[in-house]
């Protein structure tokens, strides 16, 4: 027969152990909702001989290493053109989604690459930046075609769900850039309030601008939201050389990672990675580390 004092020190036991046993289950199931992911965007810049040394051929090895190295989980890359897109599907442990700004295989992608270990796709589309979003059409005054290409995608880890957007305006409109935020803008507010929304691009426009603007009434520029001091040069666009001309300094960021309310920015930084002569594309990637709430 178990005495008094044993008795209490055995219930005393217990008591401690189920304690433990579901305080390591909380806690457990909150680090696993904090999980964060890496995510940026990053105009590859477009293979043209013209760019001499600098062309795609040169270069391609070093883009998919940053790539690597800084362990995307989600990139959004503009300026993709098809055989562009074909060299870096050669990154096995990535897939992506998008389809060219001239439909299917032709022009210029804003395709958003993806780990496939971490994430899956629920459904995702491309829709194009003019009065005809839903066929491929040129918009307003642009000079080309341009586009947005979507993904719905599901963490694996944390199983949350959420919206990822990429895109590319015009470089010489501005009544299309305006518009192109606009119909963007609309696009995001069908999901906004109710899933973590991740916009990416280069927006051709800076901050303050009115497209800039029109995104951030319902958005928010990551730099300005990270829990971090973020880790940037104060532009984006630099050209190739390691020598960047103050020109393009004063231009600023024009290459934007927007987020909702539902997504908490722990880290933000612009890479300006080189190899000491040349980046590896005449703009600067973007990369964040975010929660999705």
């Amino acid at each position: 027969m178990m005495c008094k004092n044993s008795f209490w020190r055995y219930f005393g036991k217990t008591i401690c152990l189920v304690f433990v046993i579901w305080s390591c289950g909380t806690f457990s199931a909150q680090a696993k909702k904090e999980i964060p992911l890496n995510v940026g965007s990053f105009n590859i810049r477009c293979n043209t001989t013209a760019d001499g040394e600098n062309a795609w051929p040169y270069r391609k090895d070093r883009v998919m290493a940053l790539i690597a190295f800084y362990e995307y989980d989600i990139i959004g890359v503009q300026e993709a053109r098809p055989e562009q897109m074909a060299d870096m599907k050669q990154m096995t442990e990535y897939a992506s989604v998008g389809v060219g700004r001239d439909g299917e295989q032709g022009g210029e992608f804003s395709a958003i690459f993806y780990r496939t270990d971490r994430i899956q796709i629920l459904d995702s589309g491309t829709f194009w930046l003019s009065e005809t979003p839903e066929v491929v059409s040129k918009g307003w005054d642009a000079s080309l075609n341009r586009i947005c290409t979507w993904a719905k995608m599901k963490d694996k880890q944390t199983k949350k769900v959420f919206y990822f957007f990429n895109t590319h305006f015009d470089h010489i409109g501005p009544v299309a850039r305006r518009e192109s935020a606009r119909l963007l803008s609309e696009r995001i507010a069908a999901v906004v309030e109710d899933y973590p929304v991740l916009c990416t691009g280069d927006f051709n426009s800076g901050d303050g601008s009115e497209p800039v603007e029109i995104m951030k009434e319902q958005l928010k520029d990551a730099e300005k939201v990270s829990l971090t001091p973020p880790y940037v040069p104060g532009w984006s666009y630099a050209g190739f050389s390691v020598v960047i001309p103050k020109k393009l300094m004063k231009n600023g960021k024009i290459d934007f990672l927007f987020v909702n309310d539902l997504v908490a920015v722990q880290k933000f930084g612009i890479l300006t990675d080189s190899d000491g002569r040349n980046h590896p594309s005449d703009h600067f990637p973007l990369l964040a580390k975010v929660v999705l709430q």
